[in-house]
This record gives structure tokens, C-alpha cells and sequence, in this order.
């Protein structure tokens, strides 16, 4: 890490920690979502240093958790900031989570591959070490690419700007109409944003039966961004919350497990062209692996769906959301 870097992130690390506040439901839902920014922000940076030594790989995965959260944030306070105010940081946000997407699928790879059970002799458990290694390589020039965008000048600059924007209440607040009456405090905005979310997934109950992988792809996507919008604002929810993101969670990791099988096909296919025969007889073992679970995901995803999709669970979102 560079000094400049390491001296900015700390320094920004502390201002967060000692502004943070509580999100209430009579705040405008312009400064609850800056109170919830910073918060994801702040995530972001503690998993800094250790998406740059790679000690574990969760803190890659954590880091992009918290800017998906900040850019999920960003759709859902767009309309009450001022344009433009929040699609400039989006830009560099996007520009970090490439980078950090590119290193957290190779994370994904070479552990899953790790733990593949090979059932063959001690040559495939050779060539599947040589494809891992390879994996490796590209890796480490991954985590390079990354450090060169965290130690950029271009991103001290969006950590600067950035966090003067968070820490400053009013910053970039599109001004509301003194003589209209419009719903603006988090109490009033977030059950319909919520229910908004809610109503997205359950739109696909009409085209399940017939579902090919990019709409199960479109609908993983709406669940996730349901999660965010209830997660970001937990604090003001009933204790319900919990138990009804339990329930979406299970659902989410079924249909997160059958995107991971269809990306890690596409990038094993594209692997093979830089390796040889006998290391791709082995990636070929792992593919029909992989292919062999999907047809339990599938069978497996009705019920949950249908368990989802229950009064008992729904009352759990009604319940949380009637508390504001």
C-alpha cells in the first residue's frame, strides 16, 4: 500500500467512525441514505487491506458486498439528489468493482477447484494442481491490476471527494418544493420502495414454469436487490426483518449457486484455450461435475419458492415494515 493511500484511507476510516449515526424514521430519506452510505462506505475501506494481500479471500468478496450495497443504495436515492450528484461516484465505484470482480472470480475458481473430489489416479490430481497454478498466476497479475487502481491517484481523489460528500448533511440534496406536500422522511418512502422491490420478484411467478437460465439470472438479480433495500435500512425495521431475510437469503444462494455453475462453465471454456489437452480432459471432469448438481438445484427451487411466496413469510415484511 502507498503511504499517500494508507495515510487517506486511515484518516477517512476514523472520520466515519466518529459521524456515524443511527438511521430514524423522520430523517429525510436523502440523509438516511448518506447515514447508510457511510456505513457501506466504511465496510468498504476495513476490507481494504486485505483484498490487497489476499491473506483471505473474503475480504475481496466483503468489499464488493459493500459497493453493490452503495450502488443498490444509489438507484434507490437517484431521484432525491441532485442530477448527477451520485452517477459520478457510480462511475468510479464501477471502475473499483471491475477490478475487485476480476480477482474474486479467480478466488472462486481456484477454491472451488481445490476442493474438487477427483475420483481418478494421482495424474489427474496433478493436472488438476497445474491448472490451479495456472489460475494462480493469473491471480496475482489480477491483485496487481487491483493494487495499481487503489494506489491511483484517481482514486484518492474519488475517496476524498467522496467522503466530503458523505460527511456533509445537505451536500447535493435536490431541494423540495416549500409549498408541496410530498412524502420525504424515511417512514413515508421506504414501504413503498420497499414493496416496489417486493412486487419485481414476485412478477416472475408467471414465467417460471418455462424459465430459461437468463431469466432465473434476471430474477436472482430482483431478489438481491430486494435484499439491499430491506438490509440498508434494517435499523428502522421491526425485528421481523431478520427472520424474513433469513427466508430470502435461502432463496438467493439456490439461484446463486446455479449462476456460479453457468459463469464457472463459461470461464473454464475460455480457460482451455491457453492450457493443453490433458489439463482440459480434467477441467472437462469438473464441468460434468458441476452439471451433474444443477438438475438437485432445479428440482430444489419450487418449494422454496413456493415457501417464499407464503403468508407466513410475507407477514414477516409487514410486520417489520408496520413498525415505521
Amino acid at each position: 500500500m502507498s503511504k499517500k493511500s494508507d495515510a487517506l484511507t486511515a484518516k477517512i476510516v476514523i472520520q466515519l467512525q466518529e459521524q456515524m449515526q443511527p438511521v430514524q424514521p423522520d430523517d429525510s430519506i436523502a440523509e438516511a441514505g448518506r447515514k447508510v452510505l457511510q456505513g457501506e462506505f466504511l465496510k468498504m475501506l476495513q476490507h481494504e487491506p486485505g483484498s490487497r494481500t489476499g491473506e483471505d479471500i473474503e475480504d475481496v468478496h466483503k468489499m464488493r458486498v459493500a459497493i453493490r450495497q452503495m450502488r443498490s443504495a444509489f438507484r434507490l436515492l437517484d431521484g432525491y439528489f441532485k442530477p448527477g450528484t451520485l452517477r459520478r461516484f457510480g462511475k468510479d465505484l464501477k471502475r473499483l468493482m471491475t477490478a475487485l470482480g476480476d480477482l474474486r472470480d479467480l478466488d472462486v475458481m481456484i477454491h472451488d477447484l481445490g476442493n474438487f473430489p477427483l475420483s481418478g489416479d494421482d495424474r489427474q490430481a496433478i493436472l488438476l494442481r497445474e491448472v490451479i497454478e495456472a489460475l494462480d498466476q493469473r491471480r496475482v497479475v489480477a491483485r496487481e491490476d487491483l493494487i495499481d487502481v487503489l494506489d491511483s491517484k484517481a482514486y484518492r481523489r474519488f475517496l476524498k471527494d467522496y467522503a466530503d460528500f458523505l460527511m456533509t448533511p445537505g451536500a447535493g440534496v435536490r431541494k423540495l418544493d416549500d409549498e408541496a406536500i410530498v412524502p420525504y422522511q424515511v417512514r413515508h418512502v421506504l414501504p413503498p420502495m420497499i414493496y416496489e422491490h417486493l412486487a419485481s420478484v414476485r412478477a416472475y411467478d408467471t414465467v417460471l414454469a418455462e424459465a430459461d437460465v437468463p431469466t432465473m439470472h434476471a430474477l436472482r438479480i430482483e431478489f438481491k436487490r430486494l435484499r439491499y433495500v430491506v438490509t440498508l435500512f434494517s435499523g428502522v425495521l421491526g425485528k421481523d426483518i431478520d427472520a424474513f431475510v433469513s427466508e430470502l437469503k435461502k432463496i438467493q444462494d439456490l439461484l446463486g449457486e446455479m449462476n456460479d455453475i453457468e459463469v464457472a462453465r463459461e470461464s473454464l471454456t475460455d480457460l482451455m484455450e491457453d492450457l493443453d489437452g490433458d489439463q482440459n480432459g480434467v477441467l472437462w471432469l469438473y464441468i460434468d461435475y458441476l452439471a451433474n448438481k444443477k438438475p438437485q438445484l432445479d428440482e430444489n427451487f419450487p418449494a422454496l419458492w413456493q415457501r417464499f411466496n407464503t403468508k407466513t413469510v410475507q407477514r414477516k415484511l409487514a410486520s417489520a415494515v408496520a413498525v415505521l
